[in-house]
């Protein structure tokens, strides 16, 4: 029995050192590729072990992970910030095991330690030191009422909030001066640092005017004229709606679904017109959809191509690029937009100020998903960057069924590249609108104890909900890093 489980030890070994190989093999082939387009050198390490990762990962390992659970070996399933340091860990002590001399040693901490350091720095660039203790941090958008009232701002920064996020769709450039003038106070009356995140627009797919019938309720199989233009009354088509992004209109097909407002009503392309798209109602509520303005489009089939800066963000960043710490980039979908961004800076800042200047792209559309790599090393490669997984818009485009999962994907990949995240959307949201959370929302916002920072949206009782927040991120950092536990004592049972 002994010594067949030493030849069962063996062939593990084989196959450890066998996907070693190929790991680093690929791995490097990857980084080559990516190395021109690379000018922070404290981001190569981080680079190679992303693509060491993804070479990892490209491979279905759960036999080999089952295999290596009875000898008390890592099952590779946290080996995201440090990929070969994994591998080497176990296959030298599979060595030692079988009594081979492979050379293998095992590493030192030092190489298990390195990829949280190298992630715990880009958090600090990006977000600013730790406060008391609290490794997540808290982002929160400002309403309006900022520009005027210094006293919610103060609070806010007092009960918590390390970020505070200016939509730079709203409001103007005054008024956003005010906000920051007003956090710039806070920061020094209560000794907390307070980073500013000003966030582009970009461009939004929404509905404008509208013809429909009074208190009309669309229900499925209903069409709808979907137009270019605003609409005009005609017979064949009681329900119209402008789009306001009329160049999606211009890359749909026949058969590709849209969404309004978040996914509540669905429709399919039926014609496609002069004026506009027909689409049939396949999904709506028992009792109907009211269809509304200034509501949001979804086309999850249409691989559409976009300006990601619109000219009112060009015109926002002459603003944007002077004041902000972190600049917010939506419909990030490739690398060369992170690249389009990253000349625009380059026309209003120093190269030295570039090079500081904080970048966090959104990740909303399928495609951007797909470039998700090499939206990373464009990004990172040359300035602090992190990643916001935009739940709403990236939960319509991919289907809600798969929003944890794909969520969990994005945490997994930036960690090996060491690129912190943000926990965006609906956060909280009955806590901020309403004064009390719901039970789901209280679990989705200890899950985000893995993420890097937590983004709050703007509601009557955001200063609450910040200290619900900071409360459920401290517990939980006692319980879990990343997707690692911490086994702390529980106190639960202590007396039992």
């Amino acid at each position: 029995m002994r010594e067949t489980r030493r030849e069962d030890a063996a062939e593990l070994l084989a196959k450890m050192q066998a996907l070693r190989a190929e790991v680093t093999r690929e791995g490097q082939q990857r980084f080559e590729r990516w190395r021109p387009s690379i000018e922070r050198r404290d981001f190569c390490a981080s680079a190679v072990n992303l693509a060491q990762y993804l070479a990892l990962r490209r491979r279905d390992v759960r036999e080999l992970q089952q295999a290596l659970t009875p000898w008390g070996l890592s099952s590779l399933g946290r080996s995201e910030s440090h990929v070969l340091a994994s591998l080497d860990a176990v296959i030298a002590t599979l060595s030692a095991l079988v009594g081979q001399s492979t050379g293998a040693l095992h590493p030192p901490m030092n190489r298990f330690l390195r990829g949280d350091r190298a992630l715990r720095r880009q958090i600090e660039r990006l977000f600013g030191e730790t406060r008391r203790g609290r490794r997540v941090r808290i982002m929160v958008t400002m309403p309006a009422q900022a520009a005027d009232d210094y006293a919610l701002i103060r609070t806010l920064v007092e009960r918590g909030m390390d970020v505070a996020r200016i939509n730079c769709a709203h409001d103007s450039p005054e008024a956003w001066q005010r906000m920051i003038d007003h956090i710039g106070r806070a920061e020094q009356e209560t000794g907390f640092r307070c980073r500013i995140h000003m966030d582009l627009g970009g461009p939004k797919a929404r509905t404008g005017a509208l013809i429909v019938p009074d208190k009309h309720r669309v229900t499925v199989g209903e069409t709808i004229l979907l137009t270019r233009a605003a609409p005009t009354p005609h017979r064949d088509f009681p329900l119209q709606v402008h789009s306001l992004l009329t160049e999606a209109l211009d890359q749909v097909k026949v058969g590709h679904r849209v969404w309004f407002d978040d996914g509540k009503l669905g429709t399919e392309v039926e014609r496609i017109l002069p004026e506009g798209i027909v689409l049939r109602v396949t999904q709506a509520e028992p009792d109907g959809f009211k269809l509304r303005g200034e509501k949001g489009l979804n086309f999850p089939d249409s691989d559409l191509t976009l300006n990601p800066l619109t000219d009112d963000d060009l015109d926002a960043l002459d603003f944007v690029a002077h004041h902000a710490d972190l600049i917010g980039y939506s419909f990030v979908q490739a690398g060369e937009d992170v690249a389009l961004l990253q000349r625009e800076l380059a026309k209003r800042l120093s190269p030295e100020k570039v090079r500081e200047l904080g970048i966090v792209a959104k990740i909303e559309t399928q495609r951007a998903v797909r470039n998700l790599p090499e939206i990373l090393i464009q990004a990172a490669g040359k300035q602090p960057f992190g990643l916001m997984i935009a739940r709403g818009d990236l939960a319509v485009e991919i289907g809600f069924e798969r929003m944890a999962e794909m969520q969990e994907e994005l945490l997994w990949v930036c960690e090996a590249a060491h690129v912190p995240v943000i926990w965006a959307t609906q956060v909280l949201e009955s806590a901020v609108k309403k004064g009390r959370p719901s039970r789901a929302e209280v679990t989705d916002a200890a899950m985000s104890a893995r993420a890097d920072c937590v983004m709050l949206n703007k509601g009557d009782y955001i200063a609450d909900a910040v200290t619900l927040l900071d409360d459920v991120l401290r517990r939980m950092e006692g319980h879990q890093i990343k997707k690692r536990a911490q086994l702390r004592a529980l106190r639960s049972w202590m007396d039992v």
